[in-house]
């Protein structure tokens, strides 16, 4: 039976008002401390910072992007020094309703095999450890996340060092800083790290935000030393993209959940474009759940890296509506993964030196 044209434009105008009726977002979460375990900043240098960005990467298209997503401009930088990053970073997080602190993370390069010094060369992102200490100690909300290679000669002494100077864990890309988790020299790196209550926050799965990456290093099953040493491991991103030994890392992490009750995972950046229904799946692993910390991946957060209307498959298309007038880039994060299902026990997990 064929509806009148006016019925039919009724029945569309109805469902379009019922299906773009706010949504209100959980106002219980409010109630949380939610940290932010995985925030990235950068500089190139200015006020002393010591941080720097190689040729390859800043001749890269990626880098306007990194700059504007971090809402600065060279200019800034030069006048500002690389600390305006930092700023602007933590108004944002002070204007945030959820966020209530962040971890700010430190960025180690590639150590020359001969010299045992960085390769300026070679490393294409570096983060200053003594920068970040310095900027976190600055603001109230903000922690220090530090960045060891463990082919430093003084590596061990700098995990003293920086735990001292209130480092909360250690950041690691292997893909990027060219080193291989499970070699096992690291034991004594590790059995520190453990003794300390040092966690390792390591990238796990493909590596698409540099252009030179080996995405073997990034194996999940790689961070297995670690974890024998007592290590409490965060897997960044749930290992989601990319395969090792011909599987793919998503499913390759998954055992070691069991096998580990020290091996946690953080859900940055898995509501990206490039990782499209993984959080949907995440949710659906049995005790997975009980093992999520919640992160960003700041400031890889913009469109179009990142829009809600990229998983109408798996939030309402009223959620999607509401969502595009959420301003603050954090509280959007933390409204688009609660209308995945991600739970009050995520959001306020912690760990190590936060609990």
């Amino acid at each position: 039976m064929r509806l009148p044209k006016c019925r039919l434009v009724q029945l569309v105008i109805a469902y379009f008002i019922v299906s773009t009726t706010a949504v209100r977002a959980d106002q219980s979460l409010t109630d949380l401390s939610i940290t932010d375990w995985h925030v990235h900043v950068a500089g190139l240098g200015y006020g002393d910072s010591g941080n720097f960005i190689n040729k390859e990467m800043r001749e890269n298209f990626r880098f306007r992007f990194f700059l504007k997503w971090m809402d600065v401009t060279e200019q800034e930088l030069q006048q500002h020094g690389d600390q305006i990053v930092v700023k602007k970073l933590n108004d944002k997080i002070e204007a945030s309703r959820y966020i209530d602190q962040a971890i700010i993370l430190a960025l180690d390069g590639v150590i020359d095999p001969d010299t045992k010094q960085l390769d300026k060369n070679k490393t294409q992102f570096y983060v200053d450890n003594q920068f970040v200490a310095e900027q976190t100690a600055r603001y109230p909300k903000l922690f220090f996340g530090a960045s060891v290679n463990p082919e430093r000669e003084n590596s061990l002494a700098l995990l003293e060092q920086l735990h001292a100077q209130g480092a909360v864990l250690i950041k690691w890309i292997p893909s990027i800083m060219h080193f291989d988790p499970a070699n096992k020299k690291y034991a004594a790196f590790y059995q520190k790290m453990a003794e300390l209550d040092l966690i390792l926050l390591s990238h796990t799965g493909m590596e698409k935000s540099f252009p030179d990456a080996n995405d073997e290093l990034a194996d999940p099953r790689r961070l297995e030393l670690a974890l024998n040493n007592g290590v409490t491991v965060i897997a960044a991103h749930i290992a989601t993209t990319g395969k090792s030994a011909g599987q793919d890392n998503f499913e390759r992490i998954m055992p070691m959940f069991a096998e580990y009750p020290n091996l946690y995972a953080d859900i940055s950046s898995l509501t990206q474009i490039n990782k499209l229904g993984y959080l949907a799946k995440a949710m659906k692993q049995p005790g997975l759940r009980e093992r999520m910390i919640y992160g960003t991946d700041w400031p890889l957060q913009y469109f179009p890296l990142v829009s809600p209307w990229y998983h109408w498959q798996h939030i309402s298309f009223r959620e999607a509506w509401r969502l595009r007038k959420t301003k603050n880039e954090w509280d959007k994060d933390v409204e688009l993964k609660q209308a995945f299902g991600i739970g009050h026990d995520v959001f306020s997990r912690q760990l190590g030196r936060l609990k």
